[in-house]
């Protein structure tokens, strides 16, 4: 062999070994990323969260070698749940398909989710489980607002609730309808397993949305009748059992130290369902209501290396966090063309970051109901007219005493005061009127019932918001972002 073949070829295998090495220290520098989102899981409803009949060890395993955070809101119903986690957003500011007011938003292809963030750096996404965004039904749902319309490669899921039935899609393809639900927990596990495998040479991010403990309620054989917490018990039970599968499966394949695996729910717990509802305690309130019950959830993020084991954060966080947190996370940016309610908490997760007055604005639907800062938290008066509110239709989810119109502004300290008990607005007057100002830039900016926020989004121009262009080259809101208080 010539010596010129030999430095050919010499030449060759370096530059393979440095596009190798190069490759690999592009995925380490991109964690994956694996969100598991349940429906109507109450903030007690874990063993690391205080339940007294429910086991669940391996959400416990990811609490003690990863973080709790004590103070972690979503929102107070489904769609809406899913729209904030997905967009960083309040679901009254993102734009809806062809505008429509409905409890359930129908989202806009123009809005960014947290998918098409990650895509652009080389990340494989997958929606697995409950959707809610093209429709709140099994049946005429929207095919072009499903997942892979939203940034996602692969879905695997139903489009709706299973408040009847459930039909499963693939991608685009309806599969199978009426499923038995008992089979659908270890079904979505199943497919994020596999889709893990597929990609575990790339970053990748996994959406796995659950559709329980949501009724109605259905356990597999393996767990029915096996929780002192009843039918309820049974399911969550059975989801815990299946998140182990995927902790398990990070680990066989060495993924451990390069993932992120982040559990949480979509809003509080069903109440007066018997042993079809969970269990918010100490916390006020359930689903559809703006007490603590309603929207608090619990929340453990686990990350090896990265998130210190065993941690409490008691820092005010959300959902709509998880987008710009991924994107930083990813090297990645939220977009800029757009107010995002959502701030980076990956400070926080990594236990290196000091405490930050952060206000929260609570929303039932098209209703802004209370602002929390700090250790307030103010329940504001109802201002739509009766009967015509929201709150006359959500009142049978609740108990009779949290399904009150309120009249006057309510305070609380959620520090001292964690069930809501005790109103102490007369005892501190300037508290009351500073998160009032704060309420009014929410109505102001976000929107409420009697209004459009002046950064809410639309298909509308006339609205001076975004314009429905592609999201590949959005069209910039003519109104600059209002500066948010703190």
């Amino acid at each position: 062999m010539s010596l010129f073949k030999r430095w050919v070829i010499a030449w060759a295998a370096l530059s393979v070994g440095w596009t190798w090495l190069f490759a690999s220290a592009g995925v380490a520098a991109r964690p994956n990323f694996i969100i598991i989102f349940t429906d109507d899981q109450g903030y007690q409803d874990l063993g690391c969260f205080g339940s007294p009949e429910i086991r669940t060890p391996r959400i416990d395993q990811l609490a003690q070698e990863g973080m709790r955070f004590t103070n972690f809101y979503a929102q107070t119903v489904c769609g809406p749940s899913r729209a904030a986690l997905l967009t960083g957003c309040y679901p009254l500011r993102v734009a809806r398909h062809a505008d429509p007011d409905s409890i359930h938003p129908e989202l806009h292809r123009s809005e960014v989710t947290i998918a098409e963030v990650l895509k652009p750096q080389g990340y494989a996404t997958a929606a697995i489980g409950k959707w809610d965004l093209a429709g709140h039904r099994q049946v005429r749902y929207k095919p072009e607002l499903l997942p892979q319309h939203q940034g996602f490669d692969y879905y695997f899921g139903t489009p709706g609730s299973n408040d009847q039935s459930v039909n499963l899609i693939r991608n685009s393809e309806l599969l199978e309808t009426d499923v038995d639900m008992s089979t659908l927990t270890k079904r979505y596990t199943d497919e994020a397993l596999a889709f893990i495998e597929r990609n575990k040479q790339t970053p990748f991010f996994v959406y796995l949305a659950h559709t329980m403990p949501h009724t109605k309620l259905a356990a597999s054989q393996a767990f029915r009748g096996k929780s002192a917490g009843g039918l309820y018990g049974d399911v969550i039970e059975e989801i815990d059992f299946h998140v182990g599968r995927v902790l398990d499966k990070v680990q066989q394949l060495g993924l451990d130290d390069n993932t992120y695996i982040i559990f949480t729910s979509d809003n509080g717990p069903w109440r007066l369902r018997g042993e079809h509802g969970g269990h918010a305690a100490p916390l006020r309130g359930a689903k559809t209501s703006c007490w603590e019950g309603g929207l608090r959830v619990p929340c453990v993020m686990r990350a090896p290396g990265r998130i210190p084991a065993a941690a409490e954060c008691h820092e005010v966080t959300a959902t709509i966090d998880l987008m710009p947190t991924l994107a930083a996370l990813s090297g990645g940016a939220a977009p800029s063309d757009r107010v995002i309610d959502g701030v980076d908490i990956s400070s926080w997760m990594h236990g290196s970051a000091d405490t930050l007055q952060r206000s929260f604005f609570y929303y039932q639907h098209d209703c802004l109901r209370a602002v929390r800062s700090g250790r307030w938290k103010l329940m504001l008066p109802h201002t739509e007219p009766v009967g015509s509110g929201i709150g006359s239709k959500w009142r049978r989810h609740v108990d009779k005493a949290d399904a009150v119109r309120i009249q006057t502004p309510q305070l609380y300290d959620l520090q001292a005061d964690i069930g809501e008990t005790t109103d102490v607005s007369s005892q501190h007057p300037e508290t009351v009127a500073e998160l009032m100002r704060l309420a009014e830039w929410a109505k102001q900016d976000v929107g409420d019932h009697d209004r459009f926020g002046a950064n809410a989004r639309s298909f509308d121009a006339s609205r001076r918001t975004l314009s429905s262009e592609s999201k590949t080259t959005p069209k910039k809101q003519k109104n600059k972002r209002q500066r948010k208080p703190q």
